[in-house]
């Protein structure tokens, strides 16, 4: 990961809220569970091998080419939101999994 400034803010954001649970909920247990799922959360945005990923989906059986990797490594130089490209699939994936993940968080935090 180029930018590990974006993992260490994420990480400080989850512990805040792994306090803020823990000091509402006098519970030791949901504040683990609190941390294995921003843990979990945060490493399934940040993590992935993205030149990898943003390739044509009938592609990822195949190795990055070097040409792929430089084109992704002058997309991931650019700032902000332009650097990252819009694919619906991926981000009906993502609704669908976190969206889950959370319900069942805030069930089990909340009771």
């Amino acid at each position: 990961m180029a930018n590990h400034a974006v993992l260490r803010s994420s990480l400080v954001c989850l512990a805040l809220v792994v306090v803020v649970v823990g000091i509402c909920t006098q519970s030791f247990r949901k504040m683990m569970v609190t941390y294995l799922v921003g843990v979990v959360g945060i490493g399934g945005v940040l993590l992935p091998d993205w030149a990898y990923f943003d390739r044509d989906f009938s592609r990822w059986g195949t190795p990055v080419s070097v040409e792929e990797r430089v084109s992704a490594n002058a997309t991931a130089e650019r700032s902000g939101l332009a650097r990252f490209k819009r694919y619906p699939m991926r981000l009906a994936a993502y609704a669908t999994i976190y969206g889950f993940a959370l319900y069942n968080w805030w069930g089990f935090v909340s009771s």
